[in-house]
């Protein structure tokens, strides 16, 4: 029978008149063309079937299992193992008069195979990472680590079978072989091995990408990456020169990635002032209805001037006595102040973490911390914003009767 087919167009060809050799190419042309269809064909309506099928089990399930399974398109991968199948089976057919052409494309054939079902087996251990985090006893864990080592040695595994394909060896006298020289290979490029591992790791851990703003302390890099490589890492720092980072350093030490920043909706303003303890004080009416003349705090002070001499009459508090009391301060005023400052700033993210606080006391005096988020990330203008808002803070302090503390300069001690 499937010596009839393989002949079926050959007799056709040579009926019309063609020679034997350009008949047995043009048997072969046509077969091979059937068998496209045929097999792209299967796999359309297998991929289609499986896919309609898995999502009617998804609907019907609670599990949230099949809808991983979905989403990592395991039904799809698995729809092509049959037409793959079906390739190799008619391959005997479409070149039974060209054995030496049938050779390569099967071992094309059987290497696709390998492939694929590496890609099955990626998808389902992904669905299983992405399920494994869903479970609450298992959010703690180390998943990532675990799926990694499995998929590498997947990968491993799905090399040497390729390799054993092409080589005409069976993969047990092929890894044979291999550990017999795997001392010499291990000396010999121990940096390419160390460098190829890394390199795995990277890609898998997404820690670098070409375009990535990272700063790496041991080398001196802070700048773009331009190039990852088996061997090395390129970044190019903001004074245009070049820093080289071994590969496995980016796994074997620490560095700062900025990705995360660049992708999110601000860039961080994080800086103090350090207030002089000594100014610090308890706020007079006096000292009240003059702030009043600042518009950003104007209805607050009325509102809370209006709550404390409240609090301060019910209780019978004796104000002749300051201490006494409820009472406002100006450091107090001044961080409401710098709050309401930024809430009302054109270049501050209102809807990322937005404060002004007070830190712990030090010798050089009470840090004051503004802590925000730039809508601008570009350098040179995070940087205005963040002078713009300070040159303002600074300049305001002495209006709240408070000093900026420093240390000390010669001039001082001869005033």
């Amino acid at each position: 029978m499937q010596e009839q087919i393989a002949c079926f167009f050959y007799d056709i060809y040579i009926k019309i008149g063609f020679t034997e050799i350009t008949a047995k190419y043009l048997n072969m042309f046509s077969l091979l063309l059937i068998a496209l269809f045929i097999v792209f064909a299967i796999d359309k309506i297998l991929t289609k079937i499986l896919r309609l099928f898995s999502v009617r089990i998804a609907k019907s399930t609670k599990s949230p299992f099949d809808d991983l399974l979905l989403a990592n398109k395991v039904p799809r991968n698995v729809a092509h193992i049959i037409p793959l199948i079906v390739a190799l089976n008619l391959l005997p057919i479409i070149f039974a008069d060209f054995g030496y052409i049938e050779i390569p494309i099967r071992k094309i054939l059987q290497v696709t195979f390998i492939i694929l079902t590496l890609w099955i087996v990626r998808s389902v251990l992904h669905t299983l990472e992405d399920y494994f985090k869903t479970l609450p006893r298992l959010r703690d864990k180390p998943i990532d680590s675990y799926i990694q080592v499995f998929m590498i040695f997947a990968w491993i595994v799905g090399v040497f079978a390729a390799i054993a394909v092409f080589t005409n060896l069976s993969i047990i006298k092929f890894i044979t072989g291999f550990g017999a020289a795997s001392a010499i290979i291990l000396l010999i490029f121990k940096d390419t091995i160390l460098g190829f591992v890394a390199s795995i790791q990277v890609s898998i851990n997404d820690m670098v990408r070409i375009g990535d703003w990272i700063t790496f302390e041991k080398y001196g890099a802070d700048g773009d990456v331009t190039e990852i490589n088996l061997a090395t890492v390129k970044v190019q720092n903001f004074d245009n020169t070049i820093t080289t980072i071994p590969t496995y350093a980016m796994i074997s030490d620490s560095f700062k990635n900025w990705r995360g920043m660049t992708n999110s909706d601000g860039r961080r303003i994080k800086r103090h002032l350090m207030i002089k303890q000594d100014s610090i004080k308890y706020l007079t009416p006096e000292d009240i209805e003059r702030l009043k003349n600042v518009q950003l705090i104007s209805s607050y002070l009325s509102g809370m001037q209006e709550k404390i001499d409240k609090y301060n009459t019910e209780n019978n508090i004796d104000k002749t006595f300051l201490l006494n009391g409820r009472n406002l301060t100006n450091i107090g005023v001044f961080r409401k102040y710098i709050q309401t400052y930024l809430e009302n700033h054109s270049a501050i993210n209102k809807e990322m973490l937005l404060m002004a606080r007070q830190l712990q006391p030090t010798t050089q005096g009470v840090p004051l911390e503004i802590y925000a988020f730039s809508k601008d990330k570009r350098w040179e203008n995070y940087e205005y914003v963040m002078s713009d808002l300070f040159d303002h803070f600074l300049a305001a302090v002495p209006f709240f009767e408070l000093e900026i503390f420093e240390l000390p300069s010669s001039k001082s001690f001869q005033a």
